[in-house]
């Protein structure tokens, strides 16, 4: 089956521990991610966000999925195994800090999970490729 990785690293002046913070709170979320909107948010009793469902457009077609804990290292790494009917993958958070700031990396893998879907994944892609910088510029920027 078809599959790409897109990865985009930018910096905020917020402190690793703010921006880290930000992981844990399910909105941010359709921000990081490309996500439209989360929904169904598990946070466990400390805090932390422990799965979600989502929606999300790609080429103009909707999706539902969900996102499941992949890895987590405490202010270093938060990683969601991703799941859709058409699409799977990982998305991936890496944070380090800078003397004034945090520098931000969103990683991105998608893999397409049948053949009408292989059909149409370089679309997908594309969108998926495309709408990454800005939303992790974006991101970053709301801590300015």
């Amino acid at each position: 089956m078809p599959k790409d990785t897109f990865t985009h690293t930018t910096v905020t002046v917020a402190p690793l521990a703010r921006v880290w913070a930000s992981l844990d709170e399910p909105s941010t979320w359709e921000e990081v991610g490309g996500v439209d909107r989360v929904t169904d948010a598990v946070v466990d009793d400390d805090g932390r966000l422990r799965g979600f469902s989502f929606e999300v457009s790609a080429a103009g077609k909707p999706y539902r999925g969900v996102a499941k804990p992949r890895e987590r290292h405490e202010e270093q790494l938060m990683a969601w195994d991703v799941d859709t009917a058409e699409v799977k993958g990982v998305t991936s958070v890496a944070l380090r800090p800078l003397d004034e700031g945090t520098e931000i990396t969103v990683m991105l893998e998608v893999e397409s999970k049948g053949f009408l879907s292989s059909m149409f994944f370089p679309v997908i892609a594309s969108a998926v490729g495309t709408g990454l910088p800005r939303s992790v510029d974006e991101f970053a920027a709301r801590f300015a």
